[in-house]
């Protein structure tokens, strides 16, 4: 069976496909550019980023299965960074609070020169935040470096009204997709 490689940084995502009993041979990143198009959706961007990602890793491992991921936060047509300081996520917050917004991940797998890629969308409702809920958050820190400014598996979970659809893909990889693609690709998932 060939090697998979997981072309993404993040412990959430290792730590998902952990969870479905998924462990990649190889964690190869890819450093790419990941700054919207202009006026580019988020869902655009999330699976433009997620082929990206696979490429550059397929190229340097042509022999294996190579996974990317990338997931965006979007309000209307808004991309919402990944915050990277406290202002950054503060704004974020503000601007999803006592709102729906989308959670989109792209994900891709290359296996053999063949590309099979999914885009999943999840929307979130966030109760109107009070001021002191946005600065208790904050002061958590668990927002850095979080798409949107939050991870759903921690705290803001009491903050989150409702999903529809996929939890996973809020957390950061849609698991049952991404079991799908790399079963399609030839790897051989464990039993549940």
């Amino acid at each position: 069976m060939a090697r998979l490689v997981l072309a993404s940084a993040s412990p959430r995502r290792l730590e998902l496909l952990r969870q479905i009993g998924i462990v990649p041979d190889a964690v190869d990143p890819a450093a790419i550019d990941e700054s919207p198009l202009k006026a580019e959706q988020p869902h655009k961007l999330a699976a433009r980023l997620a082929l990206a990602k696979a490429q550059a890793a397929a190229a340097r491992h042509p022999d294996a299965i190579v996974l990317g991921a990338d997931t965006t936060v979007g309000v209307g047509r808004r991309n919402l960074p990944k915050a990277e300081d406290e202002a950054t996520a503060r704004k974020c917050l503000e601007l999803m609070s006592g709102r729906r917004h989308r959670v989109h991940t792209g994900v891709t797998v290359i296996a053999g020169g063949r590309i099979r890629s999914r885009l999943v969308t999840t929307t979130v409702s966030v109760k109107r935040l009070t001021p002191e809920e946005i600065a208790d958050y904050l002061a958590s820190g668990e927002w850095d470096g979080k798409a949107g400014g939050y991870a759903i598996q921690g705290r803001f979970a009491a903050l989150v009204k409702s999903i529809n659809g996929s939890y996973t893909n809020v957390v950061g990889l849609p698991l049952y997709e991404t079991a799908t693609l790399l079963e399609a690709a030839g790897t051989r998932l464990p039993p549940p």
